[in-house]
């Protein structure tokens, strides 16, 4: 296969520190050059067209026949109304529309807070301004609340079932509010050419930022599924070059690149044919020590390394391809353990470090 050890980002890390339910910085890595922005732009347009939220879709104001028509004892006219109404973050539960009432008769200042719904409608921010009542003015009105994707306009908006006074209203329905990505480098193992796509999101608070970049993932997905045309267990059959039990633990397909070791130790892998990790806990440390130029310091890191991911070598594939204990494994822990203040091996590593590496081309 052509695309036969692309690189995949293998985990998606998330900004802690800033996440709201507002915004969220989210990165992965590593891409193949190129994938990043292609899939950063995919991504940003998706998030800005294609999540569903909750709008304004016409409006019922007593006394009112168009949206340029002042209201007697009210300080903004129909228009600004509208635009305010614009502000405010619904959440409807439901699929089909809702109605919602405001009715204010004292003078005052009028807020989204003062909006009656149902249980199915939530308002997320009750502070948004809509309009100032004057003494002895009063503002009664009648809302559509409706879902949909994207920008509508009011034409389409329009519904003659609404009856006489409804002023048909354009409205934005995405509850992202904005998107920034960027690409940059990133490194795996010794190789520095790969993509790394960090990507920002604000939304209004209808939809956390993580669940509107699930939503739009899955959306793409969807929308790729039709352009494949072969079986994916064909696929399998044709990648599969080995006869041995399919690799289930994560980290077991992963190459050895990824463990960011040493140039030395990195190359004294690549020399000895072990390209994954599945590869590699399954060589005991005499097995590694034969190999050409490694010696003690570097079995000893890549030990440590294989043990914060609770492996070690000299360990066995099942038929399931979970990795388990073999006859000359050492636990995980106890590498950890042993690892620290534990500096015997030095002097044997002097000679070693002497006998320089193969030269590499990267």
């Amino acid at each position: 296969m052509l695309w036969r050890g692309f690189q995949k980002p293998k985990r998606l890390a998330v900004d802690t520190e800033t996440l709201t339910e507002k915004y969220g910085k989210f990165s992965a890595q590593p891409f193949e050059r190129g994938f990043g922005t292609t899939v950063g732009n995919s991504l940003r347009r998706t998030l800005l067209s294609s999540i569903e939220g909750a709008a304004v879709t016409a409006v019922k104001i007593e006394g009112v026949l168009h949206e340029f028509q002042s209201i007697t004892g009210v300080v903004e006219d129909a228009t600004d109304i509208i635009l305010n109404l614009k502000q405010i973050p619904f959440k409807l539960n439901g699929d089909g529309p809702k109605a919602l009432y405001l009715r204010a008769d004292q003078p005052g200042v009028v807020t989204s807070g003062m909006i009656e719904a149902d249980g199915d409608v939530e308002i997320l921010d009750k502070d948004i301004y809509i309009a100032t009542v004057s003494e002895g003015g009063k503002l009664d009105m009648e809302m559509r609340l409706k879902r949909g994707r994207g920008y509508v306009s009011a034409d389409k908006n329009f519904d003659p079932d609404l009856g006489i006074g409804f002023i048909p209203v354009d409205s934005v329905h995405s509850p992202v509010r904005k998107v920034n990505y960027a690409v940059e480098a990133a490194r795996l193992g010794q190789i520095t050419d790969y993509d790394k796509l960090t990507i920002e999101i604000w939304t209004n608070g209808t939809v956390l930022p993580a669940d509107a970049l699930g939503l739009s993932a899955k959306l793409m997905k969807d929308h790729m599924t039709i352009f494949i045309n072969f079986e994916e267990e064909l696929e399998s059959g044709l990648d599969g070059a080995h006869d041995g039990p399919a690799l289930r633990n994560d980290n077991l397909n992963r190459s050895v690149e990824e463990l960011e070791l040493s140039v030395r130790s990195y190359n004294c892998l690549k020399n000895a044919n072990i390209s994954t990790i599945g590869e590699l806990i399954q060589k005991t440390e005499a097995e590694m020590l034969k190999t050409k130029n490694f010696g003690r310091k570097s079995l000893n890191e890549i030990k440590e390394i294989l043990a914060q991911m609770g492996l070690s070598l000299g360990m066995k594939i099942d038929d399931q391809g979970n990795p388990v204990p073999g006859p000359t494994s050492v636990l995980p822990a106890a590498t950890l353990a042993a690892s620290f203040g534990n500096f015997d091996d030095e002097e044997d590593e002097d000679e070693d470090d002497l006998v320089m590496p193969e030269t590499e081309n990267f």
